[in-house]
């Protein structure tokens, strides 16, 4: 018989460009997974829209008594589906530590910048205004310190004399999905797994944070091999 495809469930908070470049590589057969449920503290949220009604669920976090609530109504929802991994896709929320810890070693997310540089939001304009000569993507295993946890691959972008905020952002989007994917396929594949402030690729620690080359492929700096 063949075997169960990987649960995915997808927090995401806005337009969902990274869980439709997930569900066109699963349709198109690059992704051995299965979307088990997208979950969204905008109730209006895009993202929701890009999966059946039966797979959806949002809530408005401002009708909570306080974050805790709605971190566990939202961890409940999660678990309902049996989700191998949990893919934080444009979610915005800071996860508080009880989910945190509920699904710890199988929660990723992507940022917009090369971690650990520009944490948090305005990554695009802050990477200008400091001057930065390159800039680009992350994706990391999720912690309870907010995009500090273990990173897996990064994706870099030159930044060009004359950008804008707008003008970075494309750039950036342009190699996130592809990081994802790659990502992604080797989380489904049970290659990574996270120790502490360490990734493991195959068993083996990984010491930098993978690559992803000009073919979209990921490689390992350390020896500059695709993996």
């Amino acid at each position: 018989m063949p075997q169960p495809l990987p649960r995915i469930a997808v927090l995401a908070s806005g337009r969902g460009s990274n869980l439709q470049a997930v569900i066109d590589a699963i349709a198109a057969g690059t992704l051995a997974g299965e979307i088990v449920g997208v979950y969204s503290d905008k109730p209006g949220a895009v993202a929701l829209q890009r999966v059946p009604e039966a797979l959806r669920w949002s809530a408005e976090a401002k009708r909570f008594p306080s974050r805790e609530a709605f971190d566990a109504e939202l961890a409940d929802a999660v678990a309902a589906s049996r989700p191998d991994w949990v893919l934080c896709a444009g979610y915005l929320r800071i996860l508080g530590d009880a989910f945190v810890q509920r699904f710890r070693g199988r929660t990723i997310n992507i940022h917009p910048s090369l971690l650990p540089k520009f944490r948090g939001l305005r990554t695009h304009a802050r990477a200008i205004e400091e001057g930065e000569q390159e800039h680009g993507a992350s994706v990391h295993f999720v912690i309870p310190e907010l995009d500090a946890g273990a990173l897996i691959a990064q994706a870099v972008v030159p930044i060009h004399s004359g950008d804008t905020a707008d003008l970075l952002a494309e750039r950036v989007l342009s190699v996130e999905h592809p990081l994802l994917l790659a990502v992604m396929r080797l989380a489904t594949l049970g290659r990574l797994a996270e120790h502490g402030a360490t990734v493991s690729l195959d068993g083996h620690p990984l010491f930098t944070p993978l690559r992803l080359d000009f073919a979209g492929r990921l490689t390992d700096p350390g020896n500059g091999s695709a993996v």
